[in-house]
């Protein structure tokens, strides 16, 4: 079969079909979505077959958390680069972040050339934040109803001067704008906080870094969160989460009726401070990557189901702001790139921690879908669904090396790690885009404009 070719049917030993369950059948695809699944191996209509024989196949992963920096920092990521890294590793759907592009999606109007700039350019489906700054409330409304999934805020310095943080005003406005919409607000939740003392220690190790954004700059943060959700009641999501700290407070707030949610990515899942060399600023991202006790926490509840779901934060840079040559954590730009590795990382932990398949669709696919918006049409393997597939091998086994890596910027602190999941084969809305090793020879994502949702009023 052809890439990019459309596929009519795919077949395997072992298909996702639903909770725990996985089993022989045959997926029959027309018009770029999922029409029947039929379990058993036979398919007696007349139809052009990708038999994917043992490899497993599940829906597409959607990572809702990718930064793709173009335009305007397009040395960092492109929608061409980032995507085809997308497709590589079993994504389907990715949601661009609004910052680290210029300009950043915090109009309508920068929006549009978002839109412009991405079409043409994506090998996967490609959605997108819009942003919350000072000022730019009366913006939110007219973005929404031309198909942004949501909103991002910093309340701390995001690094980049155009995506400023917001106060707490700004916020207030913010939710008054929010209120009924349906849409969702999403919070990088550091604060800032006055610490007793400042750490003096070297800058090239580690800990020295780690010191300067403690457990309590998060917790005081979703402190502030579960306090707006709490009474506007609008959609508010956690970004990134990497202590495990303010878990009790989040879980309370969600007894209580919050319409709250929370991920964390595979890097925190992942990587551990004890284990950072000193200089490897590859690893630096904030918030920081927290020690293996906490760790055990993160594990803990996504066992539990108190976070929802796993993204990968894929937030490149060039070289040079990593300042690899002076190994200094201070002064590198926290980011880490790991979009087309997500899956292979968060199973290569999660199979041995008793997590099943049914548990990475959740936490991959399905969760992160109904987040941005896309639950209806994204992250299910059911008929009325698009035909969004990943074909792997969970059991076989590789080691990530700079040629097969596939985003701008080849820096990771995943270089030389083996894992387990081989990804073979990438369908997107009935389209065969990457196939062992290899692309369709153009891309064939498209831009994902997320229909405004409303929630009804109290006195409707």
């Amino acid at each position: 079969m052809e890439l990019g070719s459309r596929v009519a049917a795919v077949r395997s030993t072992r298909v996702f079909l639903g909770n725990q369950q996985v089993g022989p059948a045959v997926i029959l695809i027309r018009d770029g979505k999922i029409h029947q699944v039929l379990p058993g191996w036979e398919i007696t209509k007349d139809v052009e077959v990708l038999d994917a024989g043992d490899s497993l196949v599940m829906p597409g992963i959607v990572d809702c958390h990718v930064h793709v920096n173009e335009p305007g920092r397009t040395s960092w990521e492109g929608f061409w680069t980032a995507t085809r890294a997308a497709a590589a590793g079993g994504v389907t759907t990715i949601v661009d972040m609004p910052l680290n592009s210029i300009p950043p999606t915090t109009t309508l109007a920068n929006f549009q050339e978002k839109l412009r700039e991405a079409t043409g350019k994506c090998f996967v489906d490609t959605a997108f934040w819009g942003g919350v700054i000072p000022g730019n409330q009366l913006e939110l409304q007219p973005m929404i109803q031309a198909g942004v999934a949501g909103f991002k805020c910093f309340l701390i310095h995001s690094g980049v001067e155009e995506f400023p943080h917001v106060s707490q005003g700004d916020l207030h406005a913010t939710m008054e704008q929010l209120r009924g919409t349906g849409s969702v607000i999403l919070f990088h939740a550091e604060k800032e906080v006055q610490q007793t003392s400042k750490s003096n220690g070297d800058p090239r190790q580690y800990a020295t870094f780690l010191q300067s954004r403690p457990n309590v700059m998060e917790m005081e943060a979703i402190r502030i969160v579960v306090q707006l959700c709490t009474e506007y009641q609008v959609r508010c999501h956690v970004v990134h989460m990497s202590s495990a700290q303010p878990l009790p407070l989040i879980q309370e707030a969600k007894k209580g009726g919050a319409p709250l949610t929370v991920e964390t990515t595979h890097h925190y899942l992942s990587l551990s401070a004890e284990n950072i060399p000193a200089g490897a600023t590859q690893f630096k991202c904030c918030p920081p990557i927290r020690g293996a006790q906490n760790q055990d926490q993160l594990w803990a509840a996504l066992k539990s189901g108190h976070i929802d779901m796993v993204v990968s934060d894929h937030s490149p840079c060039t070289p040079d702001l990593k300042k690899l040559d002076s190994g200094d954590f201070t002064q590198a730009w926290g980011g880490i790139s790991s979009l087309q590795f997500g899956l292979p990382l968060f199973w290569s932990s999660a199979s041995r921690k008793g997590f099943q398949l049914g548990d990475a669709v959740r936490l991959l696919c399905q969760n992160t879908a109904q987040l941005c918006g896309l639950g209806q049409q994204k992250g299910s393997l059911a008929p009325g669904y698009d035909a969004d597939l990943v074909i792997w091998d969970p059991e076989r086994e590789f080691e990530i090396k700079e040629e097969g890596i596939h985003h701008k910027n080849k820096i990771t602190p995943y270089m030389g790690v083996s894992l387990r999941g081989v990804v073979r084969s990438t369908i997107v809305r009935g389209r065969l885009v990457y196939r062992d090793g290899s692309f369709s020879a153009e891309p064939l994502g498209k831009t994902l404009l997320v229909p405004p949702r409303t929630t009804p009023h109290a006195d409707a």
